[in-house]
């Protein structure tokens, strides 16, 4: 697509970088000012009362009151998300669609690898000043490739939302060391946020008998500032460096051990990745704030290296550019607004092993969507939205995608919701060209794999609005479902699109209380049914449920929180048969109990504590993979 590359040195010469603006619609939510993220690009909000959306909004009280050190530990109390953890990788996938449809964003900037396609959430550290919005199905109307699942956006608060200086550092199980700091704050018309963060373990085995501990060691650095230049003009900027690098343990390759296929001590292998972000963005105001522009452009670059004893053993990098313009025009009455957004998204990734046993030359792919989206809001009492885009890719067949929803709330403080959609998510470069000799090959002549949807849900508010519970029923086809393959006579791993139709329908429920301004409660329960070709589709339980209760005294000097999470049993793959065809086998069910403390000892400081799985669970949540057991950690915080 050379017709589009003028148009895109000319977007990042002008310092116009996409912020994936698709996710930002901001309004003050409830009476302490939760700014929440829906999915619109018109950059005005929905009240959370009408949104059509199946949205939940994980807020920093609850990231402080759980003690959540990594993203993907909270993300598990989600309705609709199951996760799986291993050394290396921690996947989401969102009402059981694969790991790599889920849009992973960090304050606006897309953080998938570009060579694997998907985000790595466990090496994302929590910042106790952050929230997090989670959208849940198709979203490719919006987003482009990648949102078959849905939208995770991990969102730092500025300076303006929390300032200050504060930190954490804590210590445990493992010869654990885990710190935190931020600076927040504004000077005139700039507000600004300095974050940063470390963990160290010295971890333990996480093979089946194993006696070799996995260590490993993550850090992060990140600045998030804006500028209200005038009152009608603003300006953004985000920077991210992170670094993580540990053990990982490989499996056994001896046909005739008794451990053929399985998890096994692994002296030597590790692994290092690390990935450099940035963004800047400008948002125009005109005819009184009734017609909106903004622009933008990012940038994401990801390296993985892999090691043995003695040498590399693998290496890639990655990296993305992305550009956008967006205007929306709205027209207001009296009772009804009317709000029309047009939008421009351009993107370039390009890709190479590092790796001199593998294919080393670099590939690449541009795409160009185009959105359209019009919105309407009804008094307050009702809301619509449709949204069409259309992407003009220079590698796959141009595609058109769309997502039409809405919602209405009753006087009984009853809303009603439905939405239907399509997603597109197209093959990754590792899919496409990956070459391992004797290990993998990629297959260039994979399609892009479609999905459509829809969803209906309710929700009623309790305890004169103290208390919310909610039900969502959706449903989804997935077409052309890159899978892999083992082919006769090598029996080499290539990917390849599925001739079946893969079936996904299930249940969501959750609910929340708020009471006495000392107890907060909220659970979560999530029931699917994922078929392809009539069998259950691995590492997606029928059966997730969380429950937190959180205590704490008025004054809010000392408070305790009860954490319970279940995931059901599920099936997954194993390579034990030397024919390499692989065979499915089942994962047992587990519940996690957490128990964490705090008690404020000054104006400024305060002691934590938390004990991590206390039923001490011994569970596996990939085939062979053995996780962590009880575990009891202790730190301090302070804010000043």
């Amino acid at each position: 697509m050379p017709k589009y590359r003028q148009f895109a040195a000319q977007l990042l010469s002008c310092a116009a970088l996409f912020y994936c603006p698709s996710a930002y619609a901001e309004e003050d939510a409830d009476a302490d000012g939760l700014i929440v993220v829906t999915g619109t690009r018109s950059g005005d909000a929905i009240s959370p009362d009408i949104d059509a959306g199946s949205l939940t909004v994980i807020d920093s009280n609850q990231i402080v009151s759980r003690q959540v050190r990594q993203v993907s530990d909270i993300l598990r109390d989600v309705p609709g998300i199951a996760v799986s953890a291993t050394a290396g990788q921690t996947q989401l996938r969102l009402r059981g669609a694969e790991a790599n449809h889920t849009l992973f964003l960090i304050d606006g900037i897309e953080v998938s690898d570009p060579f694997f396609g998907e985000f790595d959430v466990g090496t994302l550290i929590a910042d106790n000043m952050a929230q997090i919005e989670i959208l849940r199905g198709e979203q490719s109307a919006l987003y482009g490739s990648d949102a078959i699942g849905g939208v995770v956006h991990y969102r730092t608060l500025t300076g303006a939302d929390e300032a200050g200086l504060s930190a954490r550092i804590e210590g445990g199980s493992f010869n654990t060391v885990n710190a935190a700091a931020r600076l927040g704050g504004t000077s005139g018309a700039f507000d600004y946020a300095f974050t940063s963060s470390m963990t160290s373990t010295d971890g333990q085995p996480n093979a089946r008998g194993g006696t070799r501990d996995l260590g490993n060691d993550s850090a992060a650095l990140a600045f998030v500032g804006n500028l209200q230049a005038t009152d009608n003009l603003r300006f953004g900027v985000v920077t991210r460096y992170s670094k993580n690098k540990g053990d990982f343990n490989g499996s056994e390759s001896d046909p005739t051990s008794p451990l053929f296929g399985q998890i096994i001590d692994s002296p030597g292998r590790r692994f290092e990745n690390i990935g450099v972000y940035g963004l800047v963005k400008a948002e125009l105001d005109l005819m009184d704030g009734r017609w909106t522009h903004r622009a933008s452009a990012q940038f994401a670059d990801s390296k993985r290296r892999s090691y043995s004893a003695t040498a590399q053993t693998g290496g890639s990098v990655g990296k993305r550019l992305k550009g956008s313009y967006e205007t929306t025009l709205k027209f207001i009455g009296d009772a009804m607004e009317h709000r029309l957004t047009f939008a421009a998204d351009l993107e370039r990734e390009t890709y190479r092993n590092t790796d001199q046993s593998a294919f080393t030359g670099e590939r690449s792919n541009e795409n160009l969507g185009i959105v359209g989206l019009y919105e309407l809001e009804v008094g307050g009492r009702a809301s619509f939205s449709a949204a069409v885009r259309y992407d003009d890719n220079d590698r796959f067949a141009n595609v058109t995608t769309y997502r039409v929803q809405g919602a209405y709330l009753l006087p009984s403080g009853t809303k009603l919701q439905a939405a239907y959609g399509t997603g597109v998510k197209n093959p990754g470069f590792f899919e496409l060209y990956g070459y391992f000799d004797g290990q993998f090959i990629g297959n260039p002549d994979l399609t892009p794999e479609k999905s459509e949807g829809w969803e209906v849900g309710i929700t009623q508010r309790f305890l004169g609005g103290d208390g919310q519970i909610g039900l969502t029923y959706f449903q989804t086809h997935l077409k052309d479902e890159i899978f892999t393959t083992y082919p006769p006579p090598t029996f080499t791993a290539t990917p390849a699109n599925r001739a079946t139709l893969s079936k996904r329908n299930g249940v969501e429920s959750w609910l929340e209380i708020n009471l006495d301004e000392s107890w907060r409660i909220n659970g979560s329960y999530t029931y699917l049914r994922a078929r392809e070709n009539g069998v259950q589709e691995v590492r997606r339980p029928k059966h997730i449920g969380s429950m937190a209760i959180d205590w704490h005294l008025p004054d809010n000097k000392a408070g305790l929180t009860l954490v319970a999470r279940y995931n059901g049993s599920q099936q997954d793959v194993a390579y034990t048969d030397p024919s390499f065809i692989p065979l499915n086998v089942r994962l047992e069910d587990y519940l996690l109990v957490n128990l964490n403390g705090r008690v404020e000892i000054s104006p400024n400081l305060e002691l934590f504590g938390r004990v991590e799985n206390i039923l001490g669970e011994r569970y596996e949540q990939v085939f062979s993979f053995v996780s962590a057991g009880r575990a009891v950690y202790a730190g301090v915080r302070g804010h000043f």
